[in-house]
């Protein structure tokens, strides 16, 4: 698909049925986040919800991907594998998720510490990274162009410290696919990108290191690090325009709590 896919409401009102499963899933997936448990342990954990809810998980077998979600660890930016690594106090933990219900997709990601004292840089870390995300979903309800939502989403992350800005991965149009276009960078770009108009549907994902924005790949083909061993975050949203507004598809709140800081009020279309 080269085009951009533009929804109508009722679409867009199952593309939210399977991000409220994707927020359930993250919930869950917190809660069992314990010093010992394994990263199977939670991939397990996500099946079983993605399954009570009957829908279907648009990770599992997406060009060969082995799980139902992806845990990454430390210097684990994206995609890790889930494995029988335990959990250790202190780890940075970063869960991306995704559901299909009725053939539309959800799309989510978060970033904790499991359990017991943590390096305070991790958690500064990881507020930069909800912080730009949630500059960037802002960004979408005041801007008329995407790039100016890259723009916003640069801006608010070296607003935060001296932090690296992945580049090599990026945000995407969702709907009927879980990576569509138009490609939505975290970093401040020349294009002026795509006009901003109603039915678009984006997941919103910054990624944020304490280090240089360098990745590598790890010969499993799937694990991404940051080149320098460096810790990396990442958070995600999947948002809508619609008729009578934006709203955050994944966040049971419709994004409400997160983009008040803002001053944009979402709207849900029920």
């Amino acid at each position: 698909m080269t085009r951009i896919e533009y929804k109508t409401d009722d679409q867009i009102r199952v593309m939210r049925r399977a991000g409220l499963v994707v927020a359930k899933l993250h919930s869950a997936v917190r809660e069992a986040a314990v010093v010992g448990a394994t990263t199977n342990d939670l991939d397990r954990v996500a099946a079983q919800v993605i399954a009570e809810a009957g829908a279907t998980p648009n990770f599992l077998g997406y060009y060969g991907y082995p799980k139902t979600i992806c845990t990454s660890v430390n210097d684990e930016v994206v995609h890790g594998i889930p494995s029988e690594r335990e959990l250790q106090a202190g780890d940075l933990l970063s869960v991306d998720a995704g559901a299909v219900v009725d053939g539309w997709h959800g799309d989510a990601a978060f970033s904790m510490i499991v359990g017991g004292e943590h390096d305070p840089r991790d958690e500064a870390l990881i507020q930069a990274t909800t912080d730009t995300m949630w500059a960037g979903i802002a960004a979408v309800a005041t801007s008329k162009f995407l790039g100016q939502v890259s723009a916003a989403m640069e801006d608010a992350a070296r607003a935060a410290g001296q932090y690296g800005i992945v580049r090599d991965y990026t945000g995407h149009g969702i709907g009927s696919a879980m990576h569509q276009p138009p490609e939505v960078l975290n970093y401040r770009t020349r294009s002026r990108g795509p006009r901003l108009k109603r039915g678009m549907c984006l997941a919103i994902e910054p990624m944020l290191t304490l280090g240089e924005h360098h990745t590598n790949v790890l010969d499993d083909d799937w694990t991404v690090v940051t080149a320098d061993g460096s810790r990396a975050a990442h958070v995600e949203h999947t948002v809508a325009i619609h008729s009578r507004g934006i709203w955050v598809l994944s966040a049971p709140d419709g994004g409400e709590a997160g983009l008040a800081p803002h001053g944009i009020t979402p709207y849900p279309l029920d």
